[in-house]
């Protein structure tokens, strides 16, 4: 059977993207830094009344904005997912789903919300069935897309913690899709990349049509430094303005959604929409080594982020050395771990009951750990046994008033589905639906198995960590199955290694690929530990002769965010803001 890839921010065909992205100087190293880590790209970013790092400089410069307005970070986080929206398409959009973990500063904890939505409940899992693909769902169409859930996230965040007015949050952003702005270099690689991917031949693709009226012009993608402008996506953002969240649900824009599904035979419809709400949800929470780490339960995965950490806790990685083989070794194999519990257990805790509570244990995660060997690969890892009871943008921002927010936002596959629905005469409504329902499981039997009204699993997930209590980081790690393996890395990184939140960021990275999958695939051998250029050659050595199964650089590592919080010795904070080297973002903080 083909092996089918889930990275979120990766489209079919990149996975060869190491070599279509290489260099013509591949013999050229960095240059010297005079202080910090020669590996680091820059400095962190420093400021005392907010900060925000995203993926794209302009929607830095907007988050950075509405905080100078008087808006909350709260404020600030909807702008900046607007704007990627239209700036980054290949990541995300209304079309898609979002999560949030934040620090309320007037309630002194760690809040999160869960904005997936539903599988629609006009399509029969015997039809979803019908549409698979060597017994899979398939990448791109309508039988992949559910209800999305980011307007009404920002809508429900909003009305809690907002302090600007609903329009004057969106409306920039609208003014924004309608003067254009340039393309960067990363996003033009995979813009070109997705729109060729849904032309090939037996995409699966009810209409593509809409689509290219949207992101091409005179049959190509725009190119690096060339400007993009999506004016029916602002029409769409004045609308949401002025309509608020039932614009999108339950007014003009679910009655152009539900049209235009009609008209291409896919399942979505005006209750469908009506009916989905954002959940607000209490977050998990583990240690490690002191330090409060938080994620979201499923239909998440980041459990699996907790879980690789307390497996991770139980060796002494510090003395094993920074980089090292032997380091490498006990994270990757933490990594299978916890993702076989993840394969196992994860879905809608709606529709299956999920042993949270024990596969969070530190009992658990010392069993766990006891099967791993220190000089070899495992041969084979199973889900530990439980008691029966289950592409990607990412940003962090932060204001004067302490809150921070960890926030990420996906279409899932690329830039999603390749659908892109019918709008007001004749015009389209300048976004594309997320193709999340993709990650369904087919078997009977299995937790995540595919149901009308069901969310499937998830891979996005924001990160959160505190110290003594106390805000510590809104960090995040974007890129499907990446994402736990990223997570975990920037804090053993931080905690262990003592690196700062730009050179944590920045250090190599390493990533697993092989494990079953919550759709029912299962595990291939010991799979493929893929570890970019940075890692010393003697670590390499040492791995391969532990067993692993080494593969090159592919551009799949993820990208990075992340807002710090400092306590210095006059008892006041101040914020460091840090952003990926790997993509085309932007850190600011004032």
């Amino acid at each position: 059977m083909h092996r089918r890839s889930f990275l979120a921010a990766l489209p079919l065909g990149v996975m060869g993207a190491g070599a279509a992205m290489a260099q013509p100087y591949p013999n050229v190293g960095m240059g010297d830094r005079i202080t910090g880590e020669r590996f680091a790209g820059r400095s962190t970013v420093w400021g005392s009344q907010g900060a925000a790092a995203t993926a794209h400089p302009i929607a830095t410069l907007i988050g950075i904005d509405t905080l100078r307005r008087g808006g909350s970070a709260i404020d600030a986080a909807i702008a900046i997912n607007a704007a990627l929206g239209f700036l980054e398409p290949v990541a995300n959009g209304i079309g898609g789903d979002a999560f949030g973990l934040l620090w309320d500063p007037a309630l002194g904890r760690v809040v999160g919300f869960n904005g997936s939505g539903n599988s629609p409940m006009g399509l029969s899992l015997e039809t979803a069935r019908s549409r698979a693909v060597d017994g899979y769902l398939p990448r791109y169409g309508a039988v992949t897309v559910n209800v999305p859930g980011t307007v009404d996230a920002w809508w429900s965040v909003h009305q809690r913690y907002g302090k600007l007015p609903w329009a004057e949050v969106l409306l920039p952003v609208a003014e924004l899709c309608e003067r254009g702005a340039p393309v960067p270099q990363v996003i033009a690689y995979y813009l070109e990349r997705n729109m060729a991917n849904f032309q090939r031949p037996n995409a699966g693709i009810e209409e593509i049509d809409n689509a290219l009226s949207v992101y091409t012009t005179s049959g190509r993608t725009p190119r690096e430094g060339e400007m993009f402008r999506n004016p029916n996506l602002g029409r769409t953002y004045r609308m949401i303005a002025e309509g608020g969240r039932d614009a999108f649900y339950d007014g003009p824009i679910a009655e152009h959604i539900e049209s235009y599904f009609r008209r291409i035979g896919g399942w979505m419809t005006r209750a469908d929409l009506a009916a989905h709400q954002t959940e607000w949800v209490t977050p998990l929470m583990t240690t490690y080594r002191g330090v409060e780490v938080y994620g979201l339960g499923p239909n998440t995965q980041g459990l699996s982020t907790l879980q690789l950490l307390n497996v991770a806790e139980q060796f002494d990685l510090r003395t094993m050395g920074f980089q090292s083989a032997a380091s490498i070794h006990h994270q990757a194999e933490a990594k299978r771990l916890a993702f076989e519990d993840r394969a196992r257990w994860f879905s809608d805790p709606r529709f299956t009951e999920i042993p949270v509570e024990h596969l969070l244990s530190k009992a658990y995660a010392a069993e766990r750990a006891a099967l791993i060997r220190p000089d070899r690969v495992m041969d084979h890892v199973f889900p530990g046994d439980a008691p029966t009871q289950g592409d990607t943008t990412y940003f962090s921002v932060a204001d004067a008033d302490g809150m921070m927010v960890s926030w990420i936002q996906s279409n899932y596959r690329g830039m999603g589905s390749g659908l892109v629905p019918d709008g007001p005469d004749g015009s389209t409504l300048g976004f594309m639906f997320q193709d999340r329902g993709e990650l369904f499981a087919l078997r009977d039997g299995h937790p995540n198995l595919y149901q009308p009204g069901k969310r499937p699993f998830h891979t996005i997930i924001p990160g959160f960590a505190c110290r003594d209590g106390q805000p510590w980081m809104a960090f995040g790690v974007m890129g499907g199955g990446m994402q736990p393996q990223g997570q975990a890395q920037i804090i053993i990184n931080m905690v262990d290694y003592g690196l700062g939140p730009q050179e944590a960021g920045d250090a190599p990275r390493w990533q697993h690929y092989g494990s079953s999958e919550p759709t029912g695939q299962p595990a291939e051998g010991v799979g493929v530990l893929h570890l970019e250029s940075g890692v010393p050659a003697v670590s390499r050595a040492g791995l391969e002769a532990m067993g692993w199964t080494l593969g090159p650089p592919d551009g799949g590592f993820g990208g990075y965010q992340n807002v710090m919080r400092q306590i210095n010795a006059d008892g006041g904070w101040t914020y460091g803001a840090a952003t990926e080297m790997r993509k085309d973002g932007l850190a600011l903080a004032w």
